[in-house]
């Protein structure tokens, strides 16, 4: 029940109908059994700044941050974490002392299903990513921890392919990260023992997109994992494909559940939050689709 005393929380981004955070936040805050709301909100990237002035106007708590704010939100707050930095993307806001703190949970959320499900070593794996937006450079933080042999960004517009590329750490530019035109992945699906698709092909409602052919899929190693960050539809065209070639195949569900149950504890400064009550309003809200 919303009352006067109600606290916001939600997510931003344009297009947001799609989103089932509210769903999964809902689920857990009616089983917390506290006095919050987690709400949709359409923000268009010309009106950015003046949503963050009336969240703070009304008290909005926190929110979430997906496309395609994730990136041009950073200057707009007053402090970003190191991670946030690193990544040079945000996720997720929350306020404190009268001021906009952003931080990033996405990585979090991406490397969690690939730790607890796979015993793999990963310093020999490939890493070949299709696009680099905000979605990316936090898959690509992600297989840095994992300690992945070869990161390998594919994009379609060359100077922002620089640009992504330019924006790291020398080192990891020098030894692990490389970056191509779209042109180049017939080159590099033979060699990916990880592909992941940042990239919204393929996204509810272009259901019956994806950003490669089944041609191109057939080149994939057998017994690589095919990660699609897209969790609606489930499973997406991209990783149907993948399952004819005999890929592992994973879907941007754990992903959105890992990375919003962190989110959660942090505007609610919990150590724990119901992660599998999460899990579960997920699952039921894509099985009545």
């Amino acid at each position: 029940m919303i009352t006067g005393t109600t606290k916001l929380l939600g997510v931003i981004g344009h297009p947001v109908e799609h989103s089932l955070s509210p769903r999964m936040h809902n689920a857990a805050i009616a089983q917390m059994g506290i006095d919050y709301v987690y709400l949709p909100f359409p923000i268009a990237p010309h009106d950015l700044q003046a949503a963050l002035d009336g969240f703070a106007a009304i008290g909005v708590v926190g929110f979430s941050v997906t496309i395609p704010h994730k990136q041009t939100i950073i200057p707009l707050l007053s402090e970003v974490s190191s991670l946030a930095q690193s990544v040079g993307a945000v996720n997720t806001v929350v306020r404190k002392d009268n001021q906009w703190i952003g931080t990033n949970t996405d990585v979090e959320g991406f490397i969690s299903p690939l730790q607890s499900t796979y015993n793999r070593d990963w310093s020999q794996t490939t890493a070949v990513i299709l696009g680099n937006g905000g979605a990316a450079r936090a898959v690509v933080a992600g297989c840095v921890q994992l300690g992945c042999a070869e990161i390998h960004v594919i994009g379609r517009n060359l100077n922002k392919l620089v640009a992504f590329h330019e924006s790291w750490d020398n080192s990891l530019r020098a030894s692990h990260l490389h970056v191509h035109h779209w042109d180049k992945l017939p080159k590099y699906i033979p060699q990916a023992n990880l592909l992941v698709n940042t990239t919204p092909i393929g996204m509810y409602p272009h259901i019956d997109e994806a950003p490669l052919t089944s041609e191109e899929m057939q080149h994939l190693p057998v017994g690589a994992i095919a990660y699609d960050l897209t969790y609606n539809p489930n499973p997406t065209k991209f990783l149907k494909l993948a399952k004819l070639v005999e890929t592992v195949t994973i879907n941007g569900l754990e992903m959105l559940v890992q990375q919003g149950a962190a989110a959660l504890k942090i505007w609610l400064e919990r150590e724990t939050v119901p992660v599998d009550v999460m899990r579960e309003s997920l699952i039921e809200a894509l099985s009545a689709k």
